[in-house]
């Protein structure tokens, strides 16, 4: 949207792809009014794909667009906005390409670890996935009815795995460990968003809470919770572009 020089990337989470959420195209006009263009993206991890990428895949390709941005479009302000585990991608994307960017927003970053835990077959399928990573075999498939997308174990073990590459934003983490997945962003401003009614964050989590010890561990003020927002913001769209 529009054509200016500061520039706003939106990351959608897993299974998403253009027009993630409903807010996308209101915050797109806001935006535009404001003197910043919408940028949406379509990585190779879009869609039914994340199960054969990988967080690094997506820094990678991340920057490709934020250097091409800067090139073509002579982009003088980039902001990073993940949604759900687009979230991850923002995060790795400042650790691996430091000061490449002006900002990071995080929309209902949750864990999918704790998600996935919440379902029947998880144990047995991570058990399955760890078994053959470490027998070299990370890249070959699960079983189809493991994921609604194609599943690697490689990436499986990353998404339910405790520690696992995904795994940056779990309650059960200690304050230390956050801050070793999302501590290098004290150097970058972060707005952290919290959906209050997230149904991907176990019910007994308090929002506030988990929100406060993220933030914490990020080196940042800035964040706040949507009460009784869900986890695109479906139902609170006015206040997820005021924010």
């Amino acid at each position: 949207s529009g054509k200016h020089k500061r520039h706003l990337i939106f990351v959608g989470g897993l299974t998403d792809g253009l027009l993630a959420t409903r807010w996308i195209e209101p915050l797109a006009e806001k935006l535009d009014a404001a003197g910043w263009s919408l940028v949406q993206t379509l990585l190779s991890s879009s869609y039914l794909q994340y199960g054969i990428a990988s967080l690094d895949q997506d820094a990678r390709e991340l920057d490709m667009l934020v250097q091409h941005l800067k090139k073509e479009y002579e982009a003088t302000h980039v902001v990073l906005a993940g949604h759900s585990t687009g979230c991850q991608d923002a995060v790795r994307y400042v650790q691996r390409f430091p000061r490449s960017i002006d900002g990071v927003i995080l929309q209902a970053p949750v864990s999918d670890r704790e998600f996935l835990a919440t379902l029947p077959n998880t144990a047995a399928r991570l058990k399955q996935a760890q078994h053959m990573v470490k027998e070299g075999r990370g890249t070959e498939f699960l079983p189809r009815d493991t994921d609604c997308a194609p599943m690697s174990a490689e990436r499986y073990v990353s998404l339910a795995g405790r520690m696992g590459d995904d795994d940056m934003f779990s309650w059960d983490l200690s304050s230390m460990e956050l801050k070793g997945r999302v501590g290098h962003l004290i150097a970058t401003r972060t707005l952290l968003i919290m959906s209050g009614a997230d149904e991907y964050v176990p019910a007994e989590v308090d929002k506030h809470a988990l929100a406060e010890k993220l933030a914490l561990a990020m080196g940042t003020s800035q964040w706040v919770v949507v009460e009784d927002g869900n986890h695109a913001l479906s139902e609170s769209v006015d206040e997820a572009v005021q924010h």
